[in-house]
Order: C-alpha cells, then structure tokens, then sequence
C-alpha cells in the first residue's frame, strides 16, 4: 500500500512539472508570438541609418512620419501619391500583421501627424484624435476639447503618464514645444519647455514613454545645415539639459525630422528630405536606438 501511494505522488509530481514545463513554453512561444517576421521583414539596422523597407515604404516619393502600433503588428505612415502636381495628394497608409504577412491598406486622405499612445488606446493626430474600440477598430475622429482647440499643432505625442509634448506651428514658419500634464482627470494649461530647447524652431517632439528624454528638430546654429535632431535628457532635478545634437550619422545638410523611437525601444525613426527644396523626396530611416545612450552626459 505505502508503495503504491509512494508511486502514485511521484506519478502526479511529474504530471505537475509537465504541465509547468509545457506552460513556460506556450509562454515562450506567445511572446515571441506571434510575428514571424517583425518590422515589415525587414532586416534591423546597426548603427547607420538605413531606408526603412526599401520599395515597400520608402520610394523615390514623400513619404513621411512611420509608426508602430506597441504590438508591432500595425505600422502607420503618410504617402504622397499622384503623377502631377494637380494630382498629387497625400494619402493615411497601414501596413498590417495579418494571419503571418504583411497588408497594406490606404485608410483616407491626410486627416494629421499620427502617433500611437504608448498603451495603445490612441491614435493622436495633431489636435484629432481617434480611441481604440473594443473590437479592435479605430473610432471616428474626435477633436481635443479645451486648452488645445485654438493651438496650431502640428505633432503631437504622449509618455504613459499621458502628459502632452506638442509643437506650435505658426504661419512664418517659427513655433515652440509646449507640454500639458493630466492633473486630478484634467490637462492643464500648456507650458512652454525651456529656453535650452526652443529657440522659435523648434518641431515635432518625441516625448520618452517614461520621459526620461525628449528628441525634437530644430534648425540651429551647431547643426549641419537645415533642420537636424536632437536630444534632451531629464536631469535628477527635472529640469530639460542642454540640446545635444544626434551627431553626424543621422544629421546632414539636409533636412531631418519627426524622429520617434519604436514601441519596443529598439530603433529610433527619423525623416530626411532626399530631394530638392520642394521636399518631394522625403524617406523613412531608421536606425539602433542604442546611439541614443551613447549620447546621454555621464
């Protein structure tokens, strides 16, 4: 009798580490799940930048602002479509992770600058923005409600305590970066980041999910010619340090904005104007995001 219960616990001990070890594994595999191919198939980048999915995405048109949804299975984008200069438009593309490949759809006319939320609930589009609904889909447009209907924004980005990094464009072409916190279910009113960071040039803020850093473009009198990107950490004390300009790989003397950094915190985004002054060959880069610690002031 005592043999057979001795037989019978061992019998259900490794019945219980099967099941343990089969867990983990389902685990495993879900994480790594579900993209076969991450990031369009495209083969990362080192530390040179690179045209993001050749032919796919970048073509010898305007195509401009790319952004990851945070499961990675949805990457939107604006595209400039149209032989002639009356038909050129700019066209709202997805790129979706669909049953193992990759689906491109147009979703409309330029409706603004998208940027996903970093919980993945929000599509905001400059002063629009769209929630996400139950069942997956995007709801209509809303508009931002009071201190933000009467700003001119241009880009607008949020960190997951859901504070507000934006930028004021104004007709001559001059703007600042301006920030709202929620406080007590309400934003407040937008403040102005500090002088170390605008100069009356200063664009399309990415704002760190944990706002540990802000990247931002600006056209100054360090840089290499027209607009370039650069990054300001978040000192112990709160406050923005000194700009610091993203170096010589991603600046040229070219024009280089609207820089992201993927959900995931692999890879920064950045556009760069291969044509003329009439911008109508802007590409998608990207590059490891690991150039963005080598800059941070021990």
């Amino acid at each position: 009798m005592k043999n057979r219960i001795i037989l019978f616990l061992a019998l259900v001990t490794i019945m219980v580490l099967s099941a343990c070890k089969k867990e983990k594994s389902d685990t495993k595999e879900d994480d790594s799940s579900t993209i076969k191919s991450p990031y369009l198939g495209q083969k990362p980048p080192g530390l040179k930048p690179e045209p993001f999915a050749p032919g796919l995405v970048t073509t010898q048109d305007w195509e401009y602002n790319g952004g990851f949804t945070p499961d990675l299975k949805e990457f939107y984008f604006l595209r400039e479509v149209g032989k002639t200069e009356e038909d050129r438009k700019t066209e709202f593309v997805v790129i979706k992770y669909n049953n193992d490949q990759w689906e491109e759809s147009v979703i409309s006319s330029r409706v603004g600058t998208p940027f996903i939320s970093p919980d993945g609930n929000t599509m905001h589009l400059g002063r629009r923005y769209k929630v996400r609904k139950d069942n997956g889909d995007w709801s209509e447009i809303k508009e931002l409600d009071s201190p933000f209907d009467s700003l001119p924004i241009m880009q607008l980005t949020s960190s997951s305590r859901r504070t507000y990094f934006f930028d004021e464009f104004k007709r001559d072409f001059t703007g600042d970066i301006r920030y709202s916190r929620l406080v007590n279910g309400k934003y407040e009113k937008p403040r102005l980041v500090n002088k170390k960071i605008n100069t009356g040039k200063s664009f399309h803020p990415f704002i760190a999910p944990d706002e540990s850093y802000l990247i931002f473009d600006s056209k100054r009198e360090d840089g290499f010619g027209d607009s370039d990107i650069y990054i300001s950490y978040r000192q112990e004390n709160g406050e923005w340090g000194v700009p610091i300009n993203l170096g010589n790989k991603i600046n040229t003397e070219a024009w280089e904005a609207s820089a992201s950094v993927t959900p995931d915190g692999k890879y920064l985004f950045f556009n760069r104007n291969m044509g003329s002054d009439n911008y109508e060959n802007v590409d998608i880069f990207w590059i490891d995001a690991r150039v963005i610690g080598t800059l941070k002031p021990e």
